[in-house]
């Protein structure tokens, strides 16, 4: 989760997820930039490659703050790490899935993972995230004050 104090207050940036199912969900559908991992692969190194993945660009050095992991409600594990840094959102370019789209048309459409980026302060980011992941927000505000 990059999170940047330099605004008053503090902000974190969130992802919106790309695709149809997603085009107009906006409220509980924003997340931090994650993705899955097979088992054995170290899940601090796999949040890096995803952020990378989805936002294109590495996530920035410094020192990461573990925020332990959520279950979501379709039973998804999330492992969060916070770092405080700064990123462009109008410069991502997320990597692609291909779907059939409409449903049983045959055809396969490429969408981006992710289709926007934007920073929120902790009270908006609440608004916008996947509920489960509201704990990570209460984790980084405790850490942040």
């Amino acid at each position: 989760m990059l999170f940047r104090r330099a605004q008053s207050p503090p902000e974190v940036l969130l992802v919106h997820p790309g695709g149809p199912f997603w085009t107009r969900r906006d409220a509980g559908a924003w997340s931090i930039p994650k993705g899955e991992y097979e088992p054995g692969d170290d899940p601090f190194e796999a949040a890096r490659r995803e952020f990378e993945e989805e936002l294109s660009s590495p996530p920035p050095d410094g020192d990461t703050v573990d925020l332990g992991e959520i279950k979501q409600k379709g039973g998804k594990l999330v492992c969060a790490w916070a770092i405080e840094g700064d990123l462009d959102p109008t410069e991502i370019k997320s990597n692609t899935f291909t779907v059939e789209w409409p449903p049983r048309s045959g055809r396969m459409r490429s969408f981006p993972e992710v289709d926007r980026a934007e920073w929120f302060t902790l009270q908006d980011a609440r608004q916008k995230i996947n509920p489960a992941q509201a704990a990570l927000l209460d984790r980084l505000a405790e850490l942040i004050g």
